[in-house]
């Protein structure tokens, strides 16, 4: 049975009726299917579809990421990738179920793979905490990062998490060190990495695997640095007030795009990905083949200074200008008036013709005093 969100009732009433349409067996016996009234049907609920979900706000996105019908990162690896083989645990502590990780060949090329994955179902979402990730899986992350560096293999994630797991044992175990050194070895990778949000993006959890160079986002999903909810409740002190919440945040894709912290949107067909799993399926793949195959003439270092360069503008309208000389050495863009300073405080005259304007100035204001 389809789960329906709350803003989906009349989609729900016209999908039913088609439902019941189709069903040969009626209360009165075997009846005849009225193909026309279907098809008529059939066109409404199309309609229907894009008049809903292109008017969507930023809470009604936040549930659609959160669908628990949505696809997961399980699934995209099991359709999109071959000759996947699983790898596990951090060689310190333990496996982490929270991420599938490993490597495959996408379309001919040896790739590592790394998916947060929440469970599709309460056993799944139980045995994958519900795609929080421990210490040990951001570790195991790590290592293999560090192994597909290596042998100059490309690295592709699936951020999927409410945020990384807030429990005693994390934080005896490190859970913001291991966030950060996990950040640290996205930024300092040499091969070329590519996140995919394909649900939700929470808080230090999701930027541990998406400090990449393409962060890109399906339609339907959501970034941010803290939930909706935990937003609500620390500025409101009212954790309904969710919507005012999720649009101060700007958290949806769209906005993202405008800010500059993502690269790229994947379109999800009508209704959302849930309703079409093959269809976005194709545009990941496509996406993710487009992306490669951006990265596939530059070396090390050009992939390490694309990087870098498009973190470091982020926020700023120029942004850092990194000295082809040397990587090691960026200046800071400013503007015009920057750069008036800069060429004339660079010129040994400049202090002299300063000194002399001053003079000139202040004996003309005491002339006319």
């Amino acid at each position: 049975m389809k789960n329906y969100l709350d803003f989906e009732a009349e989609i729900k009433d016209i999908e039913l009726e088609i439902n019941n349409l189709k069903d040969p067996y009626s209360s009165d016996g075997l009846t005849e299917v009225d193909t026309n009234k279907i098809n008529e049907l059939q066109s409404e609920l199309d309609l229907k579809l894009k008049e809903v979900y292109s008017n969507l706000n930023p809470w009604q996105k936040t549930l659609l990421a959160r669908h628990e019908e949505r696809p997961k990162a399980k699934y995209f690896i099991n359709n999109l990738f071959s000759d996947f083989i699983k790898l596990s645990g951090d060689r310190n502590f333990g496996e982490d179920k929270s991420v599938i990780t490993g490597f495959a060949v996408f379309e001919g090329q040896s790739v590592l793979v790394i998916g947060q994955e929440k469970g599709s179902d309460l056993d799944s979402r139980i045995e994958h905490n519900f795609g929080m990730m421990k210490p040990e899986g951001y570790r195991k992350s790590i290592r293999l990062m560090k192994l597909a560096e290596k042998f100059n293999i490309p690295i592709i994630s699936f951020v999927d998490t409410p945020g990384a797991h807030p429990g005693a044992g994390s934080e005896e175990r490190g859970i913001a060190e291991a966030i950060a050194k996990s950040i640290e070895s996205c930024m300092s990778l040499k091969v070329p990495n590519i996140s995919i949000i394909i649900g939700e993006g929470g808080s230090g959890g999701a930027i541990a695997l998406a400090s990449s160079n393409k962060v890109i986002m399906l339609e339907n999903a959501i970034y941010s640095v803290i939930s909706p909810e935990g937003c609500a409740s620390i500025l409101w002190r009212d954790p309904k007030k969710t919507l005012a919440a999720a649009e101060a945040m700007k958290l949806s894709a769209k906005e993202l795009l405008e800010l500059g912290i993502i690269d790229e949107i994947i379109s999800e067909p009508s209704g959302s990905a849930h309703r079409d799993k093959v269809g976005i399926l194709n545009e990941v793949k496509k996406s993710i083949r487009n992306n490669l195959n951006e990265f596939s003439n530059l070396d090390g270092e050009e992939i390490l200074n694309h990087r870098k360069q498009k973190f470091l503008s982020m926020g700023r309208k120029k942004g850092f200008k990194m000295n082809i000389e040397s990587s090691d050495k960026m200046t800071l863009d400013e503007g015009i008036l920057f750069k008036f300073k800069q060429k004339f405080f660079s010129n040994k005259f400049s202090i002299p013709i300063l000194i002399c304007f001053l003079v000139i100035l202040l004996s003309l204001i005491l002339f006319y005093l």
